[in-house]
């Protein structure tokens, strides 16, 4: 019996050079130049240079409560936004319940959307629990979904 060697040869691969890319030509396409506008570029200012309280307020519909899976304003969890002063945004809300695990991710959130907002260079979030939340502070439409979910409220 002969041995014999397999004849196939390999590609030339040179295993220093890593590509750039998954392209054929192992180099990165060159980038797209479009930029996408900033989410509040057209948020109209007030005098005192920040969005009015109203459009901070329907802001906080960004933030969605994890548990129960809708936005905190129409949970009824914001008792207030109000500006102090030039720059600052003051949130006052509450919790579906004293002790929520989820507070400072929802603290979070507040905090980087108002942020996000032209003029806002400070955002505090106060929690309260006076007036305590019910259900009656959510708002009809979530109610009827949240029964049509089979949940008592």
């Amino acid at each position: 019996m002969t041995d014999q060697t397999d004849t196939m040869t390999e590609p030339d691969v040179d295993d220093d050079v890593i590509p750039e890319a998954d392209t054929p030509t192992g180099e990165a396409p060159e980038p797209e130049q479009k930029e996408r506008p900033h989410p509040f570029a057209d948020l109209p200012l007030e005098e005192d240079g920040m969005p009015s309280g109203q459009d901070l307020m329907n802001g906080l519909r960004a933030v969605v409560d994890p548990e129960i899976g809708y936005n905190i304003v129409d949970l009824g969890l914001v008792y207030e936004v109000t500006k102090p002063e030039r720059g600052y945004a003051h949130v006052l809300m509450t919790l579906t319940s004293m002790g929520c695990p989820l507070t400072e991710v929802i603290h979070q959130q507040c905090s980087v959307i108002l942020g996000a907002m032209p003029g806002v260079d400070r955002v505090e979030v106060e929690f309260t629990f006076t007036p305590p939340w019910s259900t009656d502070m959510i708002a009809d439409y979530v109610r009827e979904e949240l029964r049509a979910m089979g949940m008592n409220v």
